[in-house]
């Protein structure tokens, strides 16, 4: 008797790459060809546990560090590396809508600010939130693959040299920023650049956070009189906590998009990324 449709189907779902192949041939729909590829791209490897491991000890280690007193010099280091990603932000968004970067420069006590003439505010305004939480998307999604990491931190490094353009005369800046390339390069030569996907990790996850509690404190809690938001509220309408809200949400969602296409995009073991690594850009 030939099989149903149902029972050629789970016969072949345990052997993804073979049930690919056959399932045209089997009159399977469209639909049900979607739904394997759904299962196998969400399946979550060891490897992926592993790293799904290390962010949510991250969010741990971050959020205890940021409150505990005499150790949050800790973050303070990682605290200025992602400020230096918001005003990167708001740069780019200026020249991209037409305007003009004067100078950026960031403040030791956890602050900074952008010089910009021209530009669309309506851009350039969120792109200091948004833009860090994508750019820390973004690093959390390479951090689950050694040579994505390593591509990573090629675009970071051209990011920082935009950056030090811009703050040629801000010693802060210059200093977090060249020690931040020297940690990405330092990686590089380390187990052929294991230990970068997870220096990209961390810097992603913490961009992450650092954007979504920034917005939070500067905009809901009210600790501070003029933000992004204010402004933003001030010319466009609204307010700035409510403004503060939707810029926190899309920030999160920003982080839950990147971790779902890291699950999807990498499903390599940590062996078989070892090896890819090893002939792209290989260190040694």
């Amino acid at each position: 008797m030939a099989p149903t449709h149902a029972e050629a189907l789970r016969s072949l779902v345990p052997a993804w790459p073979v049930a690919a192949r056959h399932a045209v041939a089997l009159g399977v729909s469209a639909g049900a060809r979607s739904a394997l590829l759904a299962r196998r791209d969400l399946t979550v490897s060891h490897t992926q546990k592993v790293t799904l491991g290390i962010i949510g000890a991250y969010v741990v280690v971050i959020a205890l560090l940021w409150n505990l007193p005499y150790v949050r010099w800790v973050l303070w280091p990682f605290k200025m590396l992602v400020i230096a990603f918001h005003e990167f932000s708001h740069a780019l968004a200026a020249v991209l809508t037409g305007g003009r970067v004067k100078s950026i420069s960031l403040d030791p006590h956890e602050g900074g600010v952008t010089h910009m003439q021209g530009g669309k505010g309506a851009v350039t305004l969120p792109a200091g939130y948004l833009g860090s939480s994508l750019i820390g998307a973004l690093l959390t999604f390479c951090g689950f693959d050694v040579v994505a990491s390593k591509v990573a931190s090629i675009v970071l490094g051209v990011c920082f040299l935009l950056t030090l353009w811009w703050a040629r005369r801000d010693w802060l800046t210059i200093v977090t920023v060249l020690l931040a390339v020297g940690l990405l390069v330092a990686c590089w030569f380390i187990a052929h650049a294991l230990p970068l996907r997870f220096v990209v990790l961390f810097i992603g996850v913490m961009s992450s956070l650092y954007s979504v509690w920034d917005i939070c404190d500067d905009l809901i809690l009210r600790k501070v009189n003029s933000s992004d938001a204010s402004v933003f509220a001030k010319r466009y309408g609204g307010s700035s906590q409510c403004w503060g809200v939707i810029w926190s949400i899309i920030s999160l969602l920003f982080m839950v998009c990147g971790i779902v296409a890291g699950i999807a995009a990498f499903p390599k073991s940590f062996s078989e990324q070892e090896d890819e690594s090893k002939h792209f850009i290989p260190t040694r």
